[in-house]
């Protein structure tokens, strides 16, 4: 049986007051808006959205907890990776205001580690992180505010086809699905005495080993997904244009939300035309000898 994620409805929820066609529009909006800028001044306000929506969404720290983990952890470490090694922002500027230079007390291989810390880099990797959070958040939102049931009726009214629409519901709800029955057949192999926690040797050991949960949990998901195809086939499923038990009406709230999204896109766009999405360096950051040319 497919399960979904941790929806519940919540009372006073912003994003659950509206209609979810009009949340998935101005989110297409809003990652338009994102993707078109790496200015930190224009990046700032678009956090200051998502941590809008997170606030007013109530929901927990206890359901989001290892969203929120897996987003800082991934954000964090990315964001220093790209401070150490200036990977990825070579495109964005061509000189650096070196700030400090750390060299590593060890060799290898004739070589010393150098660690160059420069403005360009320093805010490459702040604008990155502003970035990825703000469109993180506001992805968590959709499987944690938006009715499973509605995927399907709010991918078709956004004018997808049904063959589609249905495609992505089912998607939505394969995550949660697998990580369902990958733990219960953990805890079916533990009580068997496989021992996870013992696992030895080299990596190709380890995931031989990893047999006993990736063979059942593999054919679990293949036996499940014909059973869905048989049972979409026995309904005469895409025939001829189906019909939606459910039915979706923009409300005030929705027009206005939509409108926002599409000024906040063409605002960003126009934006970017005119140079304003560029990398930007305080000038205070470029009092430094410069590296590079």
């Amino acid at each position: 049986m497919l399960v979904s994620w941790r929806y519940r409805p919540r009372p006073g929820s912003v994003v659950q007051s509206l209609d979810p066609r009009a949340w998935m529009i101005f989110f297409a909006c809003f990652l338009v808006a994102t993707v078109m800028t790496w200015d930190l001044r224009l990046l700032l306000p678009l956090l200051a959205i998502a941590l809008f929506f997170i606030l007013t969404s109530r929901l927990t720290w206890r359901d989001t907890r290892r969203a929120w983990l897996f987003i800082a952890g991934f954000v964090v470490f990315f964001s220093v990776l790209t401070l150490l090694t200036g990977r990825g922002g070579m495109e964005h500027y061509t000189v650096e205001h070196v700030i400090t230079t750390v060299r590593l007390p060890f060799r290898l291989f004739g070589w010393t580690p150098t660690l160059v810390v420069s403005s360009e880099r320093l805010l490459f990797s702040l604008s990155m992180l502003v970035r990825v959070f703000g469109l993180a958040s506001m992805t968590v939102l959709i499987p944690y505010c938006i009715n499973p049931a509605l995927y399907g009726v709010t991918f078709r009214g956004l004018g997808l086809p049904d063959k589609f629409a249905y495609a992505m519901d089912l998607t939505m709800r394969f995550i949660p699905t697998f990580g369902r029955d990958f733990q219960l057949t953990m805890d079916a192999q533990r009580a068997r005495g496989y021992e996870l926690e013992k696992l030895e040797g080299g990596l190709l050991a380890q995931v031989r080993k990893l047999a006993p949960l990736l063979v059942p949990v593999t054919i679990h998901a293949i036996m499940g997904s014909e059973d869905i195809i048989d049972a979409m086939d026995l309904r005469a499923f895409g025939v001829q244009p189906r019909t939606w038990l459910i039915q979706l009406i923009y409300r005030r709230r929705d027009r206005i939300l939509i409108a926002l999204g599409v000024m906040l896109m063409v605002a960003y766009v126009a934006f970017s035309l005119i140079g304003f999405g560029r990398l930007w360096v305080p000038q205070a950051l470029q009092a430094f000898p410069v590296l590079g040319g």
